[in-house]
């Protein structure tokens, strides 16, 4: 376990500096929500959205879990990077813990995922956003926990992709209709009986109802209970199944 710690720790340090060497990177990931929030934010303003809380209330909530379904679910492409210049065929010779090797990426991930969450925040405030800090900061848990379970499938996809060309294709197809579905712009309750009935077999809307909830000021409802156990299920799910796939690819 020490190893284990170690190894994730200089894992983590490599990459984070890699990060702090192009921080642009970091700017340009929040572009697309913060377009979001500042082009499509004012058009809610007066509509009735058939749910609790006013419309940045119900917004940014959204773009929170859009940052993490698609920030994180890119991630891999890093790897790919690193394959194309031998990188990972190195660390493969090096006595690193091969779990260490996706756990020290997956918390750079999470890490910069909470950065740009705040910066969505904080510009949302000025636009009206209201929410109790409390809720904020349960907000980005989720946050985490959605980085940590896309990221390892990611990278676990990536390993075993032989191009960004088959990559990119997989990656787009489960994410458009996951965003669609899980009502990160627009509640469900809005939507017709059918789709709100195919959107409750994505796990991303109950995250995203319980993010609104939270926002709300309410923190010990049903909605809010069933999306922390979903959120918690598929998180650790998905980061078995990712770091295994990662280790045996790596080994």
């Amino acid at each position: 376990m020490i190893e284990l710690l170690s190894d994730t720790a200089l894992l983590f340090g490599r990459y984070w500096r890699q990060t702090l060497a192009s921080r642009i990177g970091i700017v340009f990931g929040v572009l697309q929500p913060l377009l979001y929030l500042v082009l499509f934010g004012p058009v809610l303003a007066n509509v009735r959205l058939g749910t609790a809380g006013d419309s940045w209330q119900v917004l940014v909530p959204g773009l929170l879990v859009q940052l993490g379904l698609f920030s994180a679910a890119f991630a891999g492409f890093g790897i790919l990077i690193e394959k194309q210049h031998g990188v990972v065929e190195r660390m493969r010779v090096t006595p690193v813990s091969r779990l260490a090797l996706v756990l020290g990426r997956v918390l750079r991930d999470v890490v910069v995922l909470l950065i740009q969450s705040v910066l969505i925040v904080l510009v949302a405030v000025p636009f009206g956003l209201r929410a109790p800090l409390g809720g904020v900061l349960i907000g980005f848990a989720f946050v985490a926990l959605l980085t940590v379970s896309l990221a390892s499938l990611s990278y676990a996809l990536a390993m075993r992709a032989a191009s960004p060309q088959t990559f990119a294709p997989v990656i787009n197809s489960v994410n458009m209709p996951a965003m669609l579905l899980s009502g990160i712009l627009l509640p469900m309750a809005l939507a017709p009986m059918w789709l709100d009935v195919m959107s409750r077999f994505v796990p991303f809307r109950y995250m995203v109802d319980a993010v609104r909830e939270v926002f709300l000021g309410h923190y010990w409802n049903g909605t809010v209970g069933v999306g922390a156990a979903v959120a918690l299920a598929f998180s650790a799910v998905a980061l078995w199944i990712g770091t295994r796939l990662f280790s045996r690819a790596a080994s």
